[in-house]
């Protein structure tokens, strides 16, 4: 290339970018601002907690339910549940489509070779003849190249790395969901069976109280009206056995489908044992350590650091671009030597573009990425907020369903005393009837309290390891804790 043609394409440069001016993205901004968590104050609600720095769940926290048959059930949703197969495949989109990015930036350089056989007419022959055979060959390399002048290919890469990264944390974020929805319908199905005993219970007890009634009837004791009372409330008892053995079949399936298999995987599933609920605490440094803790807060922030990213690489549309483009090679007629001097051929044609006029089109991309930070950032606040929320929420249930389950058990075991007294009373002939069917419903219905109470706390405690992070550390993955985002001025 001559002195004369570089200048001349030096001087283009410096026109355009002197011209750049034209497309101006001025007067374009964000207007998200990032929570800070030093100001979200949760002192005041987590006033009383016991605080501990070992109160953060460990990676297999369901392993402090006590339960090993829990443990194998979580292992196998992890292994063949759809949810985790889902999070997998977009995980792979997300890092092939960062990997697409990077190629981006990269020079290409393509390979062509072709042979050509044609028959001339007289129109195409410049010999006016026609009917002559030619054969053509063609060998050539071809180099082309785009200058990231202001980083814009980087800082796209880079936002296309952000949600990657943001995806592999969904992953964890779907781990912790999965294995926390498991230990739950683990749960379920054990105050399932909790339920269908009491339901057995009671009916063993109408059915007592209706060979009693019968009895009393035949001694002249109780009229045929009581008898009848009685017979309605065995039948009651039947259809609420019933009743929850329907549930704890529907529980059965409802794991059996979070297992990723089918329904009859549930019925394979033994009794679960009495699970542990965990001990009410928070952690010394909540909530400032919980923004490492929980996986959506950090995918959250990595999609705020892809946003700013992305309008970065909005804003370097606006300037002049370089591309090269070279080609060399070699094409001769069949006759002619392939590789002489005759045949080789070269060309380097540098270009500059830059948008003068695009009827706003670079504008209104660069507001769209402007908007889409500001989406970005609320969607971060509006996770980091629920979090702080979700773990306050959750031991303030706790707390509070400690004192519930201990009145309720209290209340339980005076209605099973006064029960027993009432019937043999009853049945020694000198009991009212009614008090003793009013005292079995209270019975009854302080045992029912009772199991839902402890089934409650039992979620709730799955639900603050799952606040909490479950367990989730970022230096286990490359995808670690974004610094600060901030769009690109």
């Amino acid at each position: 290339m001559s002195n004369k043609t570089l200048s001349t394409g030096l001087s283009l440069v410096f026109v355009s970018m002197v011209l750049a001016g034209c497309a101006s993205y001025s007067g374009l901004t964000t207007e998200g601002q990032r929570l800070d968590e030093k100001n979200l104050k949760a002192s005041q609600s987590l006033e009383g907690v016991n605080i501990t720095p070992a109160a953060w769940p460990e990676k297999n926290w369901w392993r402090r339910l006590g339960d090993t048959q829990l443990d194998g059930l979580i292992d196998e949703a992890l292994r063949d549940s759809p949810d985790m197969q889902m999070a997998a495949a977009r995980a792979h989109q997300a890092a092939a489509a960062a990997g697409a990015a990077d190629a981006a930036r990269m020079p290409t350089l393509d390979a062509g070779a072709d042979v050509s056989r044609s028959r001339l007419a007289r129109a195409q022959d410049p010999a006016g003849q026609g009917g002559r055979y030619s054969t053509e060959r063609d060998l050539n390399l071809t180099f082309n190249y785009t200058f990231d002048l202001w980083g814009g290919q980087r800082d796209t890469w880079e936002a296309a790395l952000g949600q990657a990264r943001a995806a592999e944390v969904d992953s964890q974020a779907a781990r912790l969901t999965l294995a926390a929805d498991v230990a739950r319908g683990y749960s379920n199905l054990a105050h399932a069976y909790s339920v269908r005993d009491l339901a057995n219970d009671d009916l063993k007890r109408t059915r007592q109280m209706l060979e009693l009634s019968q009895r009393r009837l035949q001694a002249g004791i109780d009229s045929h009206y009581q008898y009848q009372q009685t017979e309605s409330l065995e039948a009651s008892s039947q259809e609420q056995l019933i009743n929850a053995e329907k549930q704890l079949k529907s529980a059965r399936i409802a794991l059996a489908v979070l297992l990723g298999k089918g329904p009859d995987r549930g019925a394979d599933i033994a009794r679960p044992n009495v699970l542990l609920p965990a001990a009410v605490a928070v952690p010394s440094t909540l909530p400032a350590e919980l923004l490492g803790r929980r996986p959506d807060l950090i995918a959250a922030r990595w999609r705020v650091e892809a946003a700013s990213k992305n309008i970065a690489a909005a804003k370097t549309r606006f300037y002049p671009n370089l591309n090269l483009t070279a080609a060399a090679g070699t094409q001769s007629l069949l006759g002619d030597a392939l590789f002489g001097s005759a045949s080789r051929f070269f060309n380097i044609a540098p270009a500059v573009s830059l948008p003068i006029f695009d009827g706003g089109r670079l504008r209104a991309g660069l507001d769209a990425e402007d908007a889409n930070y500001d989406l970005a950032v609320a969607q971060y606040n509006k996770t980091l907020v629920a979090a702080l929320g979700d773990v306050s929420d959750s031991l303030d249930q706790l707390s509070a369903l400690g004192r519930q389950i201990s009145t309720q058990q209290r209340a339980a075991d005076i209605a099973q005393e006064s029960y027993n007294t009432g019937l043999q009373r009853y049945e020694s002939g000198i009991g009212n009837y009614l008090d003793v069917l009013s005292i079995e419903q209270q019975l009854l219905q302080a045992q029912r309290q009772l199991a839902d109470l402890n089934a409650e706390q039992i979620d709730l405690s799955i639900q603050l390891m799952q606040a909490l992070g479950g367990g989730y550390e970022p230096g286990n993955t490359a995808a670690a804790v974004p610094t600060q985002a901030s769009p690109a001025e």
